[in-house]
C-alpha cells in the first residue's frame, strides 16, 4: 500500500481535499462549497463551524474517490486564505456581524470594513511597519482586530481566541493552540526574525490589551510550517474525516504560501539546479499573490515583507499582491451583454466560459501572444477593490476605457483579453518593484485559477520578459498543503525535501517577438494614465466632501 498525504485548501469560496502519494501524483480530490455573506460597506463574513464541515465532506468524498483505507493516510496540513476566525474561551463561535448571527464569526481576507483603521494603524509609522512594505492592509488581521475593538467591544472582550483561519482549522483538528510562523508573521505583524510580538507597538495602536496572558489569544506558541502538532488527529476529528486518531498533523499555511510550496522548487529540465530564489510563484485565484524567496531581508516599499520563514523555513518571502484577479475577470465577463449567449454556448460544447473564450480568441490569433492585439482599443484598469501591492492604495478602483455598443461576443472577447493584459500590467509593476530592490528571477511558476490558461501565460510572459511555467501538478496549493502532513509524519525531513520529491515544473511559456513586448509598453503606459485618474477623481471629489479623506 502507497503512502497518502492529505490537502485541506480552504479558499473565498469552498473547501477542497487532496490526497497524494508520496511523489507528489495526484490521487483524488474533492470540493464542497461555502457560504459567503456580503453586506454593505465592504463587510464580508463566513462561518467557521460550515467551513470545517466542509472540509470534512471533502476528505470523505475524495477519500472514497482514491478507494484508499485510513491507515494509508500518513499525514495532513491545511492550508486557508488570511481570514479572521473569533471563538471564545471555550472554543464556540462569537459573531463579528451586524447581524449578531452566531454562525457570522469570520473576517473574511477580502472584508475592508477596517480601511480607517488600517489608516490610524499606518498614521503611527511604526517600525513594524517595515515589514509590510511601510503600509498596512486592512486585508491583515490587525486592523480587522482593532475594528472589533472599537465597533463591536463585547465580541472583543468575550474573546478567548483570534485565529487566522489556516491557524483555526490546525486546532480544530488537534485542539493545540499553536500558530504558524507563516500567518502570523504575514498577516499578524508578528516579528518572525526576532520570535517576539512588539507591545509598544501594540500599545500604540490601542491594542495592548493583546498582550494579556503572554499573548494567549493571539498565540504564545509560534511554530515553523509542517511542525507536527499535538499529539496528532484528535478523535472527534477524526470521526469527522473518516481518518485514524492520531494521524500527524503539519502546522498550517496561507493558501497562497501553500501553492508557493507546491510550485516553485519543483524540478525541471534533468540535472537542472533548482535555486527557489530565483524563482516567483504567481497564484491566482479570487485575489491572487507573487512571492519572491530570498536570502537576505530585502525591504520593498508597497510590497509586504520581508517576512522571515514566511513560506520556506529560513528563507525571508517579499509577497505582493493583486486585491482582485479571478474575481476581476469574472466581474468583466458577467457584466458583458453577451454573458447569457456566452454561457450557453460554452455550456453546449461542455467547458466553462472563460475556457470557450479563450478556445475561440486562439481560433482567430493563431499565436498566444499576438491575441494580445484584440485589445488594442479597449483598456481596463482591474483595481475593483483596490491595489494591495506596490502602492499599497485600498481605495483605489476600476477603469474601463475604450467601450463602444457592440454587444456580440466579438466584443466580449476583447473585453476578456483587455482584462487579463490589465492583470498582467498590474503584475509587472510589482516585478518590477522587485527588480528595483535586487531581487531578480528568470522563472515565474504560476499555479492556481486560470495558471493553465496558455493565453494568460503568454500575456504575462511578453509584458515581464519571464519565462512562465507551471507546475506539472493540476492541484498546486492541495500539494503544497499535503507537504505539510508529509513533514509532519517524518515522511520528509524538511520543506525543502518535500518540494524536491512532490512536485516539477511542467510547460513553459517565453517571451515573444519584440514588437509584442513594445505593444505592452504602450499599454502600459495607459495603465498608468488610468492610475492617475482614478487618484486625481478621487482627490477631486475629496475636495468637495462627497468622499472619505484617505489615500
Amino acid at each position: 500500500m502507497r503512502q497518502a498525504f492529505i490537502g485541506i485548501d480552504v479558499g473565498t469560496s469552498s473547501a477542497r481535499a487532496g490526497i497524494f502519494d508520496e511523489k507528489g501524483a495526484l490521487l483524488a480530490v474533492a470540493r464542497h462549497p461555502i457560504t459567503v455573506w456580503h453586506e454593505a460597506g465592504g463587510v464580508v463574513e463566513q462561518s467557521s463551524s460550515e467551513i470545517w464541515a466542509a472540509c470534512a465532506a471533502s476528505v470523505r468524498a475524495a477519500m472514497a474517490e482514491a478507494a484508499i483505507p485510513p491507515s494509508a493516510v500518513k499525514g495532513l496540513g491545511f492550508d486557508a486564505t488570511c481570514s479572521l476566525v473569533v471563538l471564545d474561551a471555550a472554543g464556540g463561535p462569537l459573531t463579528v456581524s451586524a447581524s449578531g448571527d452566531i454562525r457570522r464569526n469570520v473576517i473574511v481576507w477580502m472584508d475592508h470594513r477596517a480601511i480607517p483603521e488600517a489608516r490610524l494603524v499606518n498614521e503611527t509609522h511604526d517600525d513594524v511597519l517595515r515589514y509590510v512594505g511601510g503600509t498596512i492592509s486592512p486585508e491583515m488581521e490587525i486592523p480587522k482586530l482593532l475594528w472589533l475593538k472599537r465597533h463591536m467591544p463585547a465580541t472583543f472582550r468575550a474573546a478567548g481566541h483570534f485565529f487566522d483561519l489556516a491557524d483555526y482549522l490546525s486546532f480544530r483538528a488537534t485542539g493545540s493552540t499553536a500558530r504558524s510562523i507563516c500567518t502570523l508573521g504575514c498577516k499578524w505583524n508578528y516579528l518572525a526574525r526576532e520570535q517576539r510580538w512588539s507591545a509598544s507597538y501594540f500599545e500604540r495602536i490601542g491594542l495592548g490589551d493583546l498582550a494579556s496572558g503572554g499573548y494567549a489569544k493571539i498565540g504564545n506558541e509560534i511554530v515553523a510550517a509542517g511542525t507536527p502538532l499535538a499529539t496528532g488527529l484528535a478523535a472527534d476529528a477524526a470521526r469527522d474525516f473518516g481518518l485514524i486518531e492520531g494521524t500527524p498533523v503539519g502546522a498550517s499555511l496561507i493558501d497562497a504560501h501553500a501553492g508557493g510550496v507546491g510550485t516553485i522548487g519543483g524540478s525541471g529540465a534533468p540535472g537542472e539546479a533548482v535555486d527557489v530564489r530565483r524563482r516567483l510563484a504567481y497564484i491566482m485565484g479570487t485575489s491572487a499573490c507573487i512571492m519572491a524567496t530570498t536570502s537576505e531581508p530585502r525591504f520593498v516599499p508597497g510590497v509586504w515583507g520581508p517576512y522571515y520563514s514566511g513560506m520556506i523555513p529560513g528563507f525571508w518571502l517579499n509577497e505582493g499582491g493583486q486585491s482582485a484577479a479571478g474575481a476581476a475577470i469574472d466581474h468583466l465577463v458577467r457584466s458583458h451583454p453577451a454573458h447569457h449567449e456566452a454561457v450557453a454556448a460554452a455550456r453546449a460544447e461542455g467547458m466553462e466560459i472563460l475556457e470557450f473564450l479563450e478556445r475561440r480568441i486562439l481560433a482567430r490569433a493563431g499565436h498566444a501572444g499576438e491575441a494580445a492585439l484584440l485589445a488594442r482599443d479597449i483598456h481596463v484598469f482591474p483595481e475593483f477593490i483596490g491595489n494591495r501591492s506596490p502602492f499599497a492604495d485600498p481605495d483605489s478602483r476600476a477603469i474601463v476605457a475604450g467601450l463602444d455598443l457592440d454587444a456580440d461576443l466579438h466584443s466580449m472577447e476583447r473585453l476578456f483579453v483587455a482584462g487579463l493584459c490589465g492583470l498582467a500590467y498590474g503584475l509587472a509593476d510589482v516585478v518590477d518593484a522587485f527588480r528595483g530592490h535586487g531581487i531578480e528571477s528568470d522563472l515565474m511558476v504560476i499555479a492556481g485559477g486560470a495558471g493553465r490558461s496558455r493565453l494568460v501565460r503568454q500575456i504575462m510572459a511578453d509584458t515581464t520578459g519571464l519565462s512562465v511555467a507551471v507546475p506539472q501538478t493540476q492541484e498546486p496549493v492541495l500539494l503544497g498543503a499535503a507537504m505539510l502532513g508529509a513533514v509532519a509524519s517524518g515522511g520528509h525531513r524538511s520543506i525543502g525535501e518535500a518540494m524536491a520529491a512532490m512536485s516539477a515544473i511542467g510547460d513553459l511559456s517565453v517571451p515573444t517577438a519584440p514588437a509584442m513586448a513594445g505593444f505592452h509598453r504602450s499599454k502600459r503606459r495607459v495603465h498608468e494614465l488610468m492610475r492617475k485618474l482614478d487618484r486625481e477623481s478621487r482627490d477631486a471629489m475629496r475636495e468637495l466632501g462627497l468622499i472619505p479623506g484617505g489615500g
